[in-house]
């Protein structure tokens, strides 16, 4: 059996549904091992996920624990009030927090790119605070130096669904790309805050609109933290060649997506989706990002899983298939953690 290799992922919702479980009086411990979690502590230390960014997100609807999105009822698609989205934010970031103080030996927020490493290399699991969708954020800014002051190091403008900072992607097939709204002037404030504290900016899940105009503002590599290849899947959360080579001109990174409708042709949910077909998207972006611009972005609790990966237990079968497609071990290694930490130290430091 090969050794086990360390992941650092890009994206995961698991403080979500911890969140959600808990506000459903059906808490879960994430330091047991169970089955209703695609992470929990010790199946995580047996597959090698050693640390990534930690999402905190708020839903449009909050009353279920399952976390799993209808794209035909658009209740799960409406705007949230900032004052709803903060309080929730909050509640999100004390569960992190209650998390790492509550288990100081095996779990650590890590605000810096050598905090990540040093917990990595303890056994601890490295947790790197990133939100997705700015709805939490006032128009002030202000929410944004608090949240920083917490721990926050990533920052996605838009879940898919639009906020007073820009418009998200739909989940839909869009063989002809659509590139929607951009960002507002709001949004290019808010980037530009980013830029100054050193939180990182994610492009994941923005229009393409809305992408091009944060390549133009940004002083910072380009960063999709779990998107796939739009040319194999012609989904509209996913990037097309030329933004791949906007990111990787920039120095950037992009995040392989599990999700299986992100990863097919025809951007249907099937868990029957095989291995192979991430390895394709695998080639595709190491073809126009290079060795150096790839990582995983699994969206782990919080999408539909290929059967073969099945959760954070899955991610040494994945590794298995990057050597059987021809992958090296020190490429292996730049996919699971490498790259997503030297791409960290460019950009929070």
């Amino acid at each position: 059996m090969s050794e086990t290799v360390q992941v650092f992922d890009g994206h995961n919702d698991t403080i979500l549904k911890l969140e959600l479980a808990s506000r459903s009086h059906r808490p879960r411990d994430f330091t047991e091992r169970g089955k209703t979690l695609d992470i929990d502590l010790p199946r995580a230390r047996a597959a090698g996920f050693a640390g990534g960014l930690f999402a905190m997100y708020t839903p449009s609807v909050t009353d279920r624990s399952n976390h799993k999105y209808d794209r035909a009822d658009p209740r799960h698609f409406a705007q949230v009030p900032q004052d709803v989205a903060l309080s929730f934010t909050m509640a999100l970031f004390a569960r992190m927090h209650l998390l790492a103080a509550s288990h100081p030996d095996k779990v650590a927020i890590t605000t810096s790119t050598g905090a990540a490493r040093e917990a990595m290399a303890a056994n601890r699991l490295a947790m790197v605070p990133h939100i997705e969708g700015a709805e939490c954020i006032d128009e002030n800014l202000d929410a944004l130096e608090v949240l920083h002051a917490a721990g926050l190091r990533s920052l996605g403008l838009v879940w898919s669904r639009p906020n007073a900072f820009g418009d998200g992607a739909p989940m839909a097939r869009q063989p002809e790309l659509d590139p929607g709204k951009g960002l507002s002037t709001l949004g290019r404030e808010l980037v530009r805050a980013c830029n100054g504290l050193g939180i990182m900016v994610d492009v994941s899940h923005l229009t393409e609109q809305g992408f091009w105009d944060v390549a133009e503002i940004t002083g910072k590599p380009l960063v999709a933290s779990h998107s796939n290849a739009h040319a194999l899947a012609p989904n509209a959360r996913n990037l097309t060649d030329r933004q791949l080579d906007a990111i990787a001109e920039s120095g950037g990174l992009v995040g392989l997506n599990f999700h299986v409708a992100f990863l097919r042709e025809d951007c249907r949910i099937v868990h029957d989706t095989p291995v192979e077909v991430m390895i394709r998207h695998l080639d595709h972006l190491l073809g126009r990002l290079g060795e150096t611009g790839v990582g995983l972005g699994s969206d782990f609790d919080g999408c539909e899983l290929p059967r073969a990966i099945g959760d954070v237990t899955g991610l040494p079968r994945l590794v298995e298939a990057m050597r059987a497609a021809g992958y090296g071990e020190a490429l292996i290694n730049r996919i699971c953690h490498e790259n997503w930490l030297d791409l960290l130290e460019r950009t929070i430091g």
